[in-house]
């Protein structure tokens, strides 16, 4: 029976609505969900003693089961005298003390201020079918008598699929009004509108507007959304800002239908946010493996990943994320990053606060015993990643029932990891930005920098020493307060710059871009050779450092553009000036610009390029592209020594754009070696002046070892897991 209007403007007729229930006879009709899915926000905004007006009831069972349940001073109105009948007949001696009355509910009865509370399930979304002026007319008399008939301190409770126009014209008319507006979410309903509309299509919501006593010249208004049935009410700063908030859980809602009905949609993220405070909480990206084959056990996976390993090529990057699934063997794997900031007790908690919403992301093949989430008893997944196996394991030991499949909360070594955030300001040049220190997969401790701007990149990682481990770092906070209990806390740092293991490399390009050195003449003898160093792009110091240590007759000159970074290099990455380590801060196109021009210029053996661009819609992230422009280059040429060399790390998506890039060194720089960072998108660039330098692979390993032997010189200090030949073995001539 087909009982769908021909046009929505007869949701409006009187005539359309005596038809629908004729035919329809005395099965319910359930606008936007059963009682079930109602009660909880029904039940907190309404008391069992107040008086409540239904509009629009039809043949619901709403009022009747609020009544089973102790709401019995209800009355009800609809347009329609064929329904009227039908609830009166069927509550007369079940339901006595509740009515039913034929009513026009823009034209009302009642006194002013007769009820507590106006109920309206779907009723203003089947008049607000369009933004005619008849429409909205009659709206306004609608919205108009709901205000008079309500008492101070009353609410209109409205169930509605929150439409932009819908959601525009109840929030302005009771803001106008000076009421408080609040839109709470109830339920991704699954008994759809019409029952006509598939899983998860539109999330259903209810209007809580408040009347207040109209306070003469008062200008304020109050706009609040509730996201989650039982979570606080966060509060939004106009009505503007609150439709986008409830259109991004619309979108939320149309992305989880999508994912519910086919997988492969490509890559999918999204950002759970805090319901208290609105601002993230987890970023979850959905990794579908077509090649996986369907099996009973491996439909839907969720992995946690540790604290401050997010930025890593296999969590960090769709490519790597989609090595992590395949490996992993689920055809769909939700990967899980905690966010700085937040707070989390341990995986069971995450696993506890995730279950309900992750499963909104499962596919539709999953088996139905499989909607319940918990721990599958697996073993260990083992996948190969740069050239060593990673070792994944459950994130807990406890198991539900085998007699039904559960779905696996994964993790690298079963706990949440540990970040803590040492310091966090804002740069003028560079934004807000963080210095935060992780405990790595050997339980060593890192401490980076990052830039908010770019959360999962590293800007600057350094090593902690061992003894300064996460409790040492507590105590050390706390004994520094109790020596000077004058100075706030948050100026101290809570590890200074000397705690740093300033041997050890942490970035596989800076290690390939200190391999380059070996390009240079009698590499053997580099350690009693004066070499002069240009490094633009200072961060957290580490690469210049690294040289200025280990090179005792090296100068360097490093140019930095943001003050900021000499100033956190300083404090937090151990780093310093001396007599032969000079920081000039200034734009690096400005002073390479400027040495070229001089009679006398200087002419460096080394320059090193590590400067990211702040414009991540360039498809190249560093260095910016003027560094790599043809003059420029020349400019570079006119300061490099004839036997040195230019060492340039880049990152570049854009493989036509990076193809240009390499073709306009070329042209400049005729010899040209190419290093790809294994599971990372840097390459790392070495240019020479002259083609006839050129070293095959056993000739580029044989530099790198004489080199590295002088290194590894009793007391020099070498970190034993840092091999140079490494770094040249799978070096490309371009």
């Amino acid at each position: 029976m087909n009982l769908l209007p021909k046009s929505s403007k007869e949701f409006g007729s009187v005539d359309y609505w005596e038809k629908f229930f004729q035919q329809r006879g005395k099965k319910a009709f359930e606008w936007y969900g059963t009682y079930l899915e109602l009660c909880g926000v029904l039940h907190k905004y309404i008391k069992p003693k107040e008086k409540v007006l239904v509009i629009g009831c039809g043949n619901s069972e709403l009022s009747e089961q609020l009544y089973d349940v102790g709401y019995q001073d209800i009355v009800n109105i609809d347009i329609s005298e064929v329904v009227i009948k039908q609830m009166r007949e069927r509550n007369a001696s079940r339901r006595p003390h509740m009515s039913f009355l034929k009513m026009d509910m823009t034209q009302m009865d009642f006194p002013d201020a007769s009820f507590q509370v106006v109920l309206d399930k779907g009723t203003l979304d089947a008049v607000l079918t369009d933004e005619e002026e008849k429409t909205l007319q009659q709206v306004d008399r609608m919205l108009a008598e709901v205000g008079r008939v309500l008492q101070v301190g009353g609410r209109y409770l409205c169930v509605s699929l929150a439409q932009a126009h819908v959601l525009k014209k109840a929030v302005g008319h009771f803001s106008r009004e000076g009421w408080m507006v609040r839109v709470h979410q109830v339920t991704n309903s699954q008994d759809q509108v019409l029952e006509a509309e598939p899983r998860f299509s539109l999330p259903v919501f209810t209007f809580i507007m408040t009347k207040f006593r109209p306070v003469p010249g008062s200008a304020l208004q109050i706009f609040e959304l509730c996201a989650q049935e039982q979570g606080r009410p966060v509060r939004l700063e106009s009505a503007e800002r609150l439709a986008e908030a409830v259109w991004e859980r619309q979108q939320y809602a149309w992305l989880c239908g999508q994912l519910y009905r086919k997988a492969g949609l490509g890559s999918v993220s999204l950002d759970l946010c805090n319901g208290d405070t609105g601002e993230p909480r987890y970023t979850l990206h959905v990794v579908d493996s077509p090649t996986v084959k369907p099996s009973r056990d491996n439909h839907f996976a969720i992995f946690i990943i540790p604290q401050g390993r997010e930025t890593e090529w296999l969590f960090g990057m769709e490519d790597g994320r989609k090595q992590l699934a395949a490996s992993a063997g689920f055809r769909r794997l939700i990967t899980v990053a905690l966010h700085r900031g937040q707070q989390y007790e341990g995986m069971d908690s995450i696993q506890a606060e995730l279950s309900a919403r992750v499963m909104e992301l499962a596919p539709a093949e999953m088996p139905t015993q499989q909607q319940a989430l918990g721990l599958l008893s697996i073993s260990e997944i083992q996948i190969l990643w740069a050239g060593s196996f990673v070792t994944i394991s459950p994130s807990s030991t406890s198991l539900h029932s085998q007699e039904s499949l559960v779905v696996p909360f994964l993790s690298v070594g079963g706990d949440i990891g540990v970040r803590t955030v040492q310091h966090q300001d804002c740069s003028p040049l560079s934004g807000d930005y963080v210095i935060e220190d992780v405990q790595g997969d050997d339980k060593r401790y890192f401490r980076r920098l990052i830039f908010l701007s770019n959360r999962n990149v590293v800007q600057s990682e350094a090593r902690l020493l061992k003894d300064v481990s996460h409790r040492a770092q507590k105590k050390r906070k706390k004994d520094r307060k109790k020596q000077r209990p004058a100075t706030p806390p948050e100026d101290l740092p809570a590890a200074p710059g000397q705690s740093i293991d300033k041997s050890y490399l942490c970035c596989e390009h800076h290690k390939a871009m200190i391999a380059g050195l070996a390009l240079l003449r009698n590499p053997e003898l580099l350690l009693e050779t004066p070499l002069a160093l240009l490094v633009v792009g200072l961060g957290g110091g580490s690469l210049p450092l690294f040289v200025h240590d280990h090179f005792p007759k090296s100068c360097i000159d490093a140019v930095e553009i943001d003050p900021s970074m000499l100033e956190v290099a300083t404090q937090w990455f151990g780093f310093s000036q001396s007599n032969r380590m000079k920081v000039h801060i200034a734009d690096g196109l400005d002073y390479i610009t400027s040495l070229a021009g001089r009679e006398a210029r200087p002419h460096y053996d080394v320059i090193m390029f590590d400067v990211d661009s702040k414009d991540p819609g360039l498809g190249m992230s560093c260095p910016p592209p003027a560094f790599v422009d043809q003059i420029f280059l020349q400019k570079v040429k006119s300061i490099l020594a004839s036997e040195g060399v230019f060492i340039l790390n880049l990152v570049c998506r854009d493989m036509g754009l990076k193809d240009l890039v390499l073709a306009g060194l070329k042209a400049v720089f005729p010899l040209l070696y190419v290093r790809q960072i294994e599971g990372e998108v840097n390459e790392i660039l070495f240019c020479q002046l002259h083609p006839e330098q050129q070293l095959g692979t056993p000739e580029l390993v044989e530099v790198a070892q004489a080199l590295e032997q002088t290194l590894r010189k009793p007391g020099r200090g070498w970190d034993d897991t840092y091999v140079l030949s490494d770094m040249l073995k799978t070096v490309k001539i371009v």
